[in-house]
């Protein structure tokens, strides 16, 4: 117990004076090591190293890269300009384009905040223009950016595969139909919301003008079934589809012009800031995680959870509520990779399915990112949008209603996450 408070505190003192959580962890681990005075110290960078010893991370700069391709190759901008003359004359039409939009680009980025930044760059300005309040459009940009990490490709998911063990293929399936729930109940919050506001819409697309924008986006529509179809089919893994990913949002560059000799050194770079933080942080929590386990923390906690219930679904959904609330104030990925060490036993004991515990830990994270004080995602739009942070949080309220339900959902009903993965074998 002594042990357990000494993590404990360590990490909790050492967040709230602002050291990195990648810091933290492996601070506060080598504190509890260093009073145990049983482990020599060589097993820390053993331990560090270790943890990044696995083929599918390789997966994630090949993500993190197509993301970044996409949203400054032009890309994302030629599936929403698809949306809007699909949608554009149905009133609300640009906020349901931005949550399509953000489903389609899910098949090819992985990532909330490539979402946020990029392609919420090219929503919030159109929905400015056409009238809607900036509040608004923040809010349902920030709502839908939450669906990149759940339907596949996926970082966080790759993550979570990696730690516990779990086929990074079933986890990418089983994220699908809880990323289209998350689309369709996005969608009911705008149409319930807007029913009230009269806002302009845009005229009515010619069949032509329909036709001439899908074949100027084609190849960017495209993507997503590449790259799904290929990991569904077995044509490569989904490790491998982290290359043929980047390879082809380059391609998409070219041919829409976006990516240039002069400005890929950029993208590279900016690339590889992003998978250098992911790759610190996984190795820290990889320490931090066997330390946990070597002193019995999650047998610990799994033994409290018991002993105030037996039923796997209530477990299941008090995991995910310690979750929101330590999301408001951890980083997602940092609270993912922190966190997986600790429930997957828990997930054992009580005979939870561990690709339903993925999806629904990612889930529970990525709302983490919408809310209040830490929410990296909720500053990203404000920012783009110029309006204070917490007049986006209180315009979210509705879409954290949608999302906490989506959520509950695919706690208590299992099939949602693992019927598809028993049919679509990897």
């Amino acid at each position: 117990m002594t042990l357990y408070l000494l993590i404990g505190v360590s990490l909790l003192v050492l967040m709230a004076l602002r050291v990195p959580v990648a810091l933290a962890m492996i601070i506060s681990s080598i504190l509890t090591l260093l009073v145990d005075g049983t482990v020599p110290m060589i097993v820390v960078p053993q331990r560090l190293w270790g943890s990044l010893e696995s083929f599918p991370l390789l997966a994630i700069p090949f993500f993190v890269f197509a993301g970044v391709l996409m949203n400054h190759g032009g890309g994302a901008e030629a599936i929403f300009r698809f949306f809007l003359t699909l949608l554009g004359h149905i009133r609300g039409g640009l906020a349901y384009v931005n949550v399509m939009a953000s489903v389609v680009f899910a098949g090819m980025s992985g990532a909330a905040t490539a979402d946020a930044a990029g392609l919420g760059a090219i929503e919030i300005e159109a929905m400015k223009r056409s009238g809607y309040r900036a509040e608004f459009a923040a809010a349902v940009t920030a709502a839908s950016s939450t669906i990149g990490p759940i339907i596949p490709p996926s970082v966080p998911l790759i993550v979570y595969g990696v730690m516990a063990q779990v086929s990074v293929g079933e986890l990418f399936i089983a994220g699908i139909v809880p990323g289209l729930l998350m689309g369709v109940a996005m969608m009911a919050v705008i149409a319930i919301v807007l029913r009230k506001e009269n806002h302009p819409v845009e005229s009515r697309s010619k069949v032509g003008e329909i036709a001439s924008s899908f074949l100027g986006s084609f190849w960017a529509l495209l993507a997503p079934l590449v790259i799904l179809g290929g990991i569904f089919s077995g044509v490569f893994t989904p490790t491998e589809a982290g290359a043929v990913a980047a390879l082809y949002a380059l391609v998409l560059g070219i041919i829409y012009k976006g990516i240039r000799w002069n400005n890929i050194g950029a993208m590279v770079v900016e690339s590889l800031l992003a998978t250098a933080q992911v790759t610190f942080i996984v190795a820290a929590a990889g320490l931090f995680g066997w330390v946990l386990t070597r002193y019995g923390f999650p047998k610990f906690v799994a033994e409290m959870l018991l002993s105030i219930t037996a039923d796997k679904h209530t477990a299941l959904l008090l995991i995910a509520l310690a979750m929101l609330l330590a999301g408001c104030f951890i980083d997602a990925l940092s609270l993912l990779i922190m966190m997986t060490p600790v429930v997957v036993p828990i997930a054992l004991a009580f005979g939870i399915d561990l690709t339903q515990m993925g999806v629904v830990l990612v889930l529970a994270c990525m709302i983490g990112l919408n809310t209040p004080p830490v929410g990296i995602c909720l500053y990203i739009v404000s920012d783009l949008a110029r309006v204070p942070m917490m007049r986006v949080a209180k315009e979210m309220i509705p879409f954290y209603m949608a999302l906490l339900v989506t959520l509950v959902l695919i706690s208590l009903l299992p099939f949602l996450t693992t019927y598809l993965p028993s049919v679509i074998k990897i």
